[in-house]
């Protein structure tokens, strides 16, 4: 067998040696056990690469610039997964500016959620939510007891507008108007999520778009303004 087999064999024993010697005082040369242990291991595994890399004929300032490209790769990992919340955030951040409407959805170790929603041009918040599935751009609206769809919106959540009875009687930008009750099988906004949720729908051209209500807005646990941005905590 080759020298290196019996050097490294000779190592293994030499640290359990030491180990078994020091297992009541717990330490060993100064070290926790454990600590020396790990030491060992990683100068044992140099050793062998080492060798590996001598007998290979690989150029040093090859091996040693492969080395530092895995630290640095796996340094990146590391920092990623540490700052992994904060990466997402600014992930949403650059999707809200991409595509208005854009909700921010973050949680924190405590299990509590919020939606955060940026100002739009026209000094409403607005954001793209999801009724029955589906896509429904909606104007936050606290002066709206309701939320209320659009009848184009109502179609896409799966609502046949014309046999809607409407007789409920609402204000909109448009004047006075009647709207169906009907109720929701789920509503997102975000990471918010509520089921059979009352809703209403106006007729045809009476609204240009829908309205998220304080019937949604009051299940929160809150909601503030926080400069141009409406943050929603569920």
């Amino acid at each position: 067998m080759s020298r290196l087999f019996w050097i490294i064999i000779a190592l293994i024993g030499g640290t359990l040696l030491l180990l078994m010697a020091n297992s009541d005082s717990g330490s060993t040369l100064g070290m926790a056990n454990d600590d020396f242990a790990r030491l060992a291991y990683m100068g044992i595994w140099g050793i062998v690469l080492a060798s590996a890399l001598l007998g290979s004929g690989i150029p040093l300032s090859h091996f040693l610039r492969s080395i530092a490209i895995w630290i640095i790769i796996i340094l990146a990992l590391v920092a990623g997964y540490q700052y992994r919340y904060e990466l997402q955030d600014v992930g949403h951040r650059i999707t809200a500016g991409l595509i208005p409407g854009s909700p921010i959805s973050n949680s924190n170790g405590d299990g509590l959620v919020t939606v955060t929603l940026a100002k739009a041009d026209n000094g409403h918040f607005e954001v793209r939510g999801e009724v029955n599935g589906a896509t429904v751009p909606f104007m936050i609206d606290t002066g709206a007891s309701s939320i209320v769809l659009s009848a184009d919106d109502a179609r896409r959540a799966g609502f046949n507008p014309d046999k809607l009875s409407y007789r409920t009687p609402i204000m909109t930008a448009n004047g006075m108007t009647t709207a169906a009750n009907v109720t929701l099988d789920s509503i997102k906004i975000g990471a918010i999520e509520r089921r059979n949720i009352r809703a209403m729908v106006t007729e045809d051209g009476r609204m240009a778009g829908s309205l998220l209500g304080m019937n949604f807005l009051n299940t929160l646990s809150g909601f503030s303004v926080r400069g141009d941005r409406l943050v929603l905590s569920d």
